[in-house]
């Protein structure tokens, strides 16, 4: 008897291995969003004019070009001439926001390399594309120099290092 009990047994558990098990079936969403690449193109260069120092002992002068155009000039110096802000042109897909990233520029004097300035740029963080492809979008870059009554005179010449990435 003990024999037929196995046997009947092993036979129930191969009757159990060989149903095959209940398959299970989830449908999951796929999709991508393609988007244009950012092209970024200089419009034009900035500018802050000439600056003229007062005489006596001064520091701490910040003469400003907002992106926006407006000038302020402290009463140490005497700004002439004409300004304007730099422009750049982005074009990338239409909703989609870009950082733009403009750091600081090393003003160097062109007659002494040894004298430089910090243009402190006034940039506007970031834009978001109401259009896509070649017409873009403008973006003004301002900025402001410090400057002291020891200032070497001379032009000072940098140069801006923008890019921008998608947000």
């Amino acid at each position: 008897m003990g024999l037929r009990l196995a046997t009947i047994a092993v036979l129930a558990a191969t009757a159990v291995a060989a149903v095959p098990a209940a398959a299970a079936t989830v449908n999951a969403q796929a999709k991508v969003k393609v988007i244009k690449p950012l092209v970024l193109q200089s419009v034009q260069d900035f500018d802050l004019g000439t600056i003229v120092l007062r005489p006596g002992s001064w520091s701490g002068a910040t003469v400003k070009l907002a992106r926006t155009g407006v000038l302020t000039c402290p009463a140490v110096v005497t700004c002439s001439g004409a300004t304007q802000v730099a422009i750049y042109n982005v074009s990338g897909s239409n909703g989609e926001t870009a950082v733009i990233i403009a750091p600081n520029v090393t003003l160097t004097n062109q007659a002494d390399p040894t004298k430089s300035l910090t243009l402190v740029v006034d940039s506007p963080g970031k834009v978001t594309f109401t259009n896509s492809g070649r017409a873009g979008l403008n973006f003004p870059l301002g900025g402001s120099i410090a400057l002291d009554s020891s200032t070497a005179d001379g032009d000072y010449v940098g140069t801006f290092n923008v890019s921008v990435e998608y947000q």
